[in-house]
């Protein structure tokens, strides 16, 4: 579909940049996000709205669809970016996987310590490299723009045990989403992988149907899981929640030069946004988990270490059955450890 699309595509990217010559002609950007207003997606797109239209004074509106107005699965809204119908969209790696597998790597586990070597790995030149290849993928069409968070980092949590080593998951019936990594990663770490769509949760946590998650949370919080049973989480960390924001090509092409510095900049400002937010909203929202009767559990380093010798073979499954899997694995694990060195020499600086 995203190929047969590809000359009307050009066609009329090239109008489009013909008649947008500069400010005088108002342009309107559709952005839709399949969350909710209580979402960082929201934040983010609320921050990018305020920048963009004040920055173009006015010449660029930006529309929001939050929920499934324009869209209701990754894929569809994909395709709505492809094809011209949708200008903004944000996905999970899972949401996406199905287009550009690859993108998955940040849902490799326990690869990144900590907010601020993901910060620097995301500001920098992979996402760029990332951004090339779902274009020459998309025949053109798809465009990442910024990769910000949507919740944080996942962690395991559940309706009947704490949590405090591999073995504590072995049977637990864990939701995943549909894609093959997260059920993978599961299978690995002895959970059931129980594929489940994000709005039936609620209701397959309460009935049975899964034991257990894995999600930041704020969003556990926000869809009140614990009313559901769930009661125990565990904070390992083991990856983070990327939220990878694409615009169609075609609508980005047809800007000006000056309206493509806003647009980006406006970017760079709701990727900030997405990385505040979810340190803001998670205080009250782990005080609200204990206040209903929640159990945390922080696993030591040895612990820690543990799960993620347990978890290891789902990287060496990455390199061989995603497509591009090695290369992009091996690009990832560089820009972090080029990360953890800056951090680490940034914060040795400030402890002398």
């Amino acid at each position: 579909m995203i190929r047969t699309t590809l000359k009307t595509l050009a066609v009329a990217a090239l109008l489009a940049g013909t008649a947008a010559a500069g400010w005088a002609q108002e342009i309107v950007l559709r952005a839709t996000a399949t969350s909710n207003t209580e979402d960082e997606d929201y934040d983010g797109l609320v921050v990018f709205k305020n920048f963009v239209e004040n920055a173009s004074n006015g010449a660029i509106k930006v529309e929001l669809f939050i929920g499934t107005q324009l869209c209701a699965t990754g894929q569809e809204c994909l395709q709505g970016v492809a094809d011209g119908s949708i200008d903004i969209f944000i996905s999970t790696s899972g949401g996406a996987a199905a287009l550009f597998p690859y993108i998955q790597v940040l849902d490799l586990p326990y690869l990144m310590s900590d907010d601020r070597v993901a910060e620097t790995v995301l500001t920098g030149d992979f996402v760029r490299y990332l951004r090339e290849k779902a274009l020459a993928d998309s025949d053109g069409t798809i465009r990442l723009m910024t990769v910000g968070n949507t919740g944080g980092w996942r962690n395991y949590a559940n309706t009947k045990r704490r949590v405090t080593q591999p073995a504590d998951l072995a049977g637990l019936k864990l939701r995943t989403v549909p894609a093959d990594l997260p059920q993978v990663l599961a299978r690995g770490l002895g959970a059931s992988p129980t594929p489940i769509p994000w709005p039936e949760l609620f209701t397959s946590l309460q009935t049975g149907v899964v034991e257990g998650t894995a999600n930041g949370i704020t969003d556990i919080m926000n869809m009140k899981f614990p009313d559901a049973g769930l009661k125990y989480i565990t904070l390992d960390g083991h990856s983070y929640m990327g939220a990878f924001w694409w615009m169609s090509q075609a609508r980005f092409d047809s800007l000006t030069e000056a309206q493509k510095r806003v647009v980006v900049d406006g970017f760079a400002a709701l990727q900030q946004a997405t990385f505040a937010s979810p340190k803001r909203k998670e205080i009250a929202a782990y005080e609200a988990f204990l206040a209903a009767g929640g159990d945390i559990y922080v696993p030591s380093p040895e612990e820690k270490a543990a799960f993620a010798a347990a978890a290891a073979p789902a990287l060496d499954w990455f390199r061989t059955n995603v497509r591009d899997g090695a290369e992009v694995l091996d690009r990832f694990m560089a820009a972090v450890a080029e990360a953890q060195a800056k951090v680490d020499a940034a914060r040795a600086a400030d402890l002398n």
